[in-house]
């Protein structure tokens, strides 16, 4: 060995051989068990997670459209869910485009295709302002004609409130009572129907006794009597003829049942004319 300096040297004639190694004692030798990678998200469903790679269930979903059956608001579970404002929002989500061609329809009673357009989306929006324009088309004129009368005769006028309560009633009555008793009948004969879609048939009916109600000022006795009468067979045909078809499936009882569906509109008919197309003046 030589020293040079600051340098050390070592002579290379000295060197012989190779070095051994010397196992480090504190080095631990690690083996790796094989691993089962999987891709994410995985393609197919494994135990009990199912869709893996759909978003989870409290995913906002508030865009999502009508058919996917989501709403804002919570959904209540078992019968008490009949008793929200959510379980009929449904029935009154309806365009205005759909309002007026199913009054269209209600006009051209011989079609007989309502209850099939409707079947997939009946509404309870249309029959409702149906009733109510009913009563307040009925108490305005009853009013109006009225109190003209009494101011040509130079009489004293007061407002009669029982107009209003007796046509909210027969209106809105009707199309509750009718539909449900119906609806009864039809499940006993073996042949049901929705409850919805009956109250929508029977409410669009309706429609064709505004345009008579309001021809119903002419004081001339025979005419109110032709108005009520084809207002009355207009709507007794829209709905038996919209029927007809579901209730073939109740065998040899059907035409009864056609026949006094027909014959209790053409009743309502005569009734609206007694009692609320007999303005005098």
């Amino acid at each position: 060995m030589m020293s040079g300096g600051n340098y050390t040297t070592i002579d290379s004639q000295k060197v012989s051989g190779s070095v051994p190694s010397v196992p480090d004692p504190g080095h631990t030798t690690v083996k790796f068990a094989e691993s089962n990678l999987q891709t994410f998200p995985p393609s197919a469903t494994q135990g009990k997670i199912s869709g893996g790679s759909n978003p989870p269930r409290d995913a906002d979903d508030s865009f999502s459209g009508h058919g996917n059956g989501s709403t804002d608001e919570p959904q209540s579970g078992g019968w008490l869910h009949q008793f929200t404002v959510g379980a009929y929002k449904p029935f009154f989500d309806v365009d205005t485009s759909d309002v007026v061609e199913r009054l269209k329809e209600s006009l051209f009673p011989f079609r007989g295709t309502f209850t099939e357009k409707t079947a997939d989306k009946p509404d309870l929006y249309g029959p409702f302002w149906i009733c109510t324009t009913l009563i307040f088309v009925a108490a305005s004129i009853g009013t109006f004609v009225t109190y003209i009368a009494h101011k040509w005769k130079k009489q004293e006028w007061n407002y009669d409130i029982n107009l209003v309560t007796w046509s909210a009633g027969v209106f809105y009555g009707y199309v509750t009572i009718v539909p449900l008793a119906l609806y009864v009948v039809l499940k006993y004969f073996s042949a049901p129907s929705g409850l919805v879609q009956l109250f929508c048939l029977y409410g669009y009916s309706l429609f064709v006794f505004i345009p008579a109600l309001c021809l119903s000022v002419v004081p001339v006795e025979i005419f109110r009597w032709v108005i009520a009468g084809v207002a009355g067979f207009m709507s007794a045909t829209f709905v038996a003829l919209n029927l007809k078809a579901h209730i073939n499936s109740a065998g040899e009882r059907s035409i009864l049942l056609i026949a006094s569906i027909f014959l209790l509109q053409l009743a309502l008919a005569v009734v609206l004319k007694l009692y609320i197309f007999n303005v005098k003046v």
